[in-house]
C-alpha cells in the first residue's frame, strides 16, 4: 500500500470517529427535545414525563417539553413519533399498551412497533392488580376462582374499552384459570370505575397506582398483584406468582422510543442520559409515591422486550377472538 492510500485511509478514518463523537454533542446544542406522551394530562403515563422532564434536561443540557398527543389508544401520538425527523429531537413515551395491546388487536395500525421505530430505554414498571366490588362473595383470591367456577357468566368484569390493557388482562386470567366472566367495555376508565365502585360490574383489572385509594378505603377488594413481590402498600396480597398464574404475573411499563432512522450514536447519548436520571433519589420517591417503579434497560434490552410482549398479546387476543379496526 503506497503513502497516498495510507494517509486516505487514516484520514477517513479520522473523520469516520470525529462525525460519531460529535453526532450526540451537535444533537444536544442549545436545542428542545420533544417527548410526545400519547395519552392525556393526568394519567400514569403523564406523570411519568413530567417526573423525568425537568431532570433529564439537566443530564442533556438541553431542554425537554411534554407534549400530549392522546387518542386512538396512543396511536395518534406514536404515529406523529414514527414520522418524525429522526434527528433525536422527537421521542415517545412507548407503554405496554401502544407497543404491545396496539400491534396484537388493530388490523390496520397507523405504525408498526418494530419497523418504524429505534427502542431507547425502559423508563418504569407499574404493578397491576385485580380489584372487585366488596359486595361479591370472595373474600380471597381462591374464593374468587372458587366462586365463578361455581358460577360461569354470573360475573361480569369491567375494562376501559375493547382491546385495552384492562381488556387483555381480564382474557388472560379468564385463559389461564379456565374460568368465564362477562366482559363489560366502557368508554374509558372512569365511568368503568364508577360503576365498578356502585356494583353494576364486579370486577376490573387496573394499575396499583389507580386503585390504591379505593382499596385503602375499603371501597375496592384487591385480590392479587402483577408484581415481582408482595407492594408495601399491599402486604396483605398475594402475587399472581404465588398462585402460580406466572404469565399473569408482568407488570405493565413504559419507555422511551426515537424515530428509527435516529442515529445509533444519539440513541446511546439519550439512553445514557436517561440511566443517569433514574438513579437520582428524589426522582425515584416522586414516581414511587405514585406507584411507578424506576427502572431502566439498554436499547437492545427493551426492543426484545418489545418483541416479546407483542407475541404475548397476540396470543392472548387469539384465544378471546379480539380484533379492531
Amino acid at each position: 500500500m503506497n503513502r497516498r492510500h495510507i494517509i486516505f485511509r487514516v484520514a477517513a478514518g479520522v473523520a469516520g470517529s470525529a462525525a460519531a463523537c460529535s453526532a450526540p454533542a451537535s444533537f444536544a446544542q442549545g436545542r428542545t427535545l420533544r417527548l410526545v406522551v400519547p395519552f392525556p394530562a393526568g394519567g400514569a403515563t403523564d406523570i411519568t414525563a413530567r417526573a423525568l422532564q425537568e431532570p433529564l434536561s439537566r443530564t442533556l443540557g438541553l431542554t425537554v417539553i411534554v407534549d400530549n398527543k392522546a387518542g386512538a389508544g396512543g396511536s395518534i401520538g406514536m404515529t406523529e413519533v414514527s414520522r418524525a425527523s429522526p434527528d433525536g429531537m422527537t421521542l415517545g413515551l412507548a407503554t405496554l399498551s401502544t407497543h404491545g395491546v396496539n400491534p396484537a388487536v388493530y388490523q390496520k395500525l397507523s405504525y408498526d412497533p418494530i419497523k418504524d421505530f429505534a427502542p431507547v430505554s425502559e423508563l418504569v414498571k407499574a404493578p397491576g392488580v385485580l380489584v372487585v366490588n366488596p359486595k361479591l362473595p370472595a373474600e380471597n383470591f381462591d374464593q374468587f376462582v372458587k366462586y365463578l367456577k361455581a358460577n360461569p357468566g354470573r360475573v361480569t368484569v369491567a375494562s376501559a374499552g375493547n382491546g385495552t390493557i384492562g381488556h387483555m388482562w381480564a382474557e388472560l386470567f379468564k385463559s389461564t384459570t379456565n374460568t368465564f366472566m362477562i366482559h363489560i367495555p366502557y368508554r374509558g376508565a372512569a365511568p368503568a370505575v364508577t360503576d365498578l365502585l356502585g356494583g353494576q360490574v364486579q370486577v376490573y383489572f387496573d394499575q396499583v397506582a389507580s386503585s390504591l385509594a379505593h382499596i385503602q378505603s375499603g371501597r375496592l377488594k384487591a385480590l392479587a398483584v402483577s408484581w415481582p413481590q408482595r407492594p408495601e402498600a399491599l402486604k396483605d396480597v398475594p402475587t399472581f406468582a404465588e398462585k402460580s398464574l406466572f404469565t399473569n404475573n408482568d407488570p405493565s411499563w413504559f419507555g422511551l422510543v426515537a424515530p428509527k432512522a435516529t442515529p445509533a450514536a444519539v440513541v446511546d447519548r439519550i439512553q445514557q442520559a436517561v440511566a443517569t436520571t433514574l438513579k437520582d433519589p428524589v426522582l425515584r420517591e416522586k414516581l414511587r409515591a405514585q406507584g411507578l417503579f424506576a427502572t431502566g434497560s439498554t436499547p437492545g434490552e427493551f426492543g426484545a422486550q418489545i418483541a416479546k410482549e407483542i407475541d404475548k398479546m397476540r396470543r392472548i387476543a387469539q384465544f378471546a377472538k379480539i380484533t379492531l379496526d
